[in-house]
């Protein structure tokens, strides 16, 4: 596993993300959940995001059972900002805000949390100030030693950057999903702020597994969420409709290398740019923490790759993209 910067420490630059570990994935029993923890620190994870609000808490509670069972030295980033209670938009007050804060670090376990990030909130309220001013509050007063915002759209990203003392950042980038190679990694890597990458696979889409016949549980946003009818349905398959996905993977695979597994070219190509700081893929079973591991010790993509898949995202995939971008 290689690492990278992010702020003043140095963390894997694969992480996991830990959504499906507390909702919206279909269930995932305890045990399992804690086996996917194990494996990626096995191979070397040291980054770990949650947020509050995945399974109201479970999420965080897992990681905490695991630190405390392991004693694992990890990175852990949270979220705030989409908790049902006392819900939008007495959730940013700054009596609220702190609250929150309050939770998160009794069902982590710690006395000051690694890095709280805005959950992707209502524009409006970004550009109002306040909810940065909350948190930089917070951090005087030792809750939080550094904080950032998870992101929809790219002129969301760019109004944050502006944001004094934000160490990063949260978008969904991956081959579906190009727009911030040209519209934001400049401007985060002149900023010094860091971008942690989610969504890396299109909500498993790029894994290449996904056909004409597969059903997701009732319980998992891919069944629920397909068409952006519960949140931003850029967050489910990125965007793109699930049969014009299925159509665009396999004319993506007669364009990439046999040799490698798509899941693992995807995961690459996102490292291949040194502007991103981690990506953190999701799982539901220990196997996939590991192919996503993988990608980090595979050699970079040639250059005539990254044209294709340049030319493959504006000529046949940026037209279908729904949702903030």
């Amino acid at each position: 596993m290689n690492f990278r910067d992010f702020d003043d420490i140095a963390i894997s630059e694969v992480g996991l993300g830990t959504w499906q570990l507390g909702a919206d994935w279909g269930e995932v029993a305890d045990a399992d959940a804690q086996e996917i923890l194990d494996t990626a620190l096995e191979n070397g994870i040291t980054f770990f995001d949650t947020a509050d609000v995945y399974g109201l808490g479970l999420s965080e509670t897992r990681i905490r059972e695991f630190v405390q069972r392991t004693g694992a030295d990890i990175t852990i980033a949270t979220k705030l900002g989409r908790f049902p209670e006392p819900g939008w938009p007495r959730n940013f007050t700054p009596e609220t805000i702190e609250e929150h804060v309050d939770a998160s670090l009794k069902r982590l376990g710690v006395e000051a949390l690694d890095l709280t990030q805005l959950h992707c909130i209502p524009t409006e309220l970004l550009v109002e100030h306040e909810v940065f001013d909350s948190l930089r509050t917070i951090k005087d007063s030792g809750k939080i030693k550094r904080f950032g915002a998870s992101v929809e759209s790219m002129e969301e990203a760019h109004f944050c950057l502006e944001q004094e003392g934000l160490s990063s950042l949260q978008i969904i980038f991956n081959i579906y999903r190009q727009k911030p190679i040209k519209s934001l990694f400049a401007k985060a890597k002149e900023k010094g702020v860091a971008l942690i990458i989610r969504l890396p696979l299109a909500s498993g889409m790029l894994s290449g597994r996904f056909d004409q016949k597969t059903t997701f549980a009732e319980d998992d946003h891919r069944h629920y969420n397909k068409n952006g009818e519960a949140f931003n349905v850029g967050e489910t398959f990125a965007g793109i409709p699930f049969e014009k996905g299925l159509e665009l993977t396999e004319r993506l695979k007669e364009i990439t290398p046999d040799d490698i597994p798509l899941s693992e070219l995807a995961m690459r190509w996102i490292l291949d740019f040194e502007e991103v700081s981690v990506v953190i893929p999701g799982a539901t079973k220990p196997e996939q923490v590991v192919s996503n591991a993988a990608a980090s010790s595979r050699d970079p993509l040639s250059a005539e790759l990254h044209q294709k898949l340049a030319d493959f995202y504006e000529n046949e995939v940026a037209g279908h993209i729904r949702g903030a971008y």
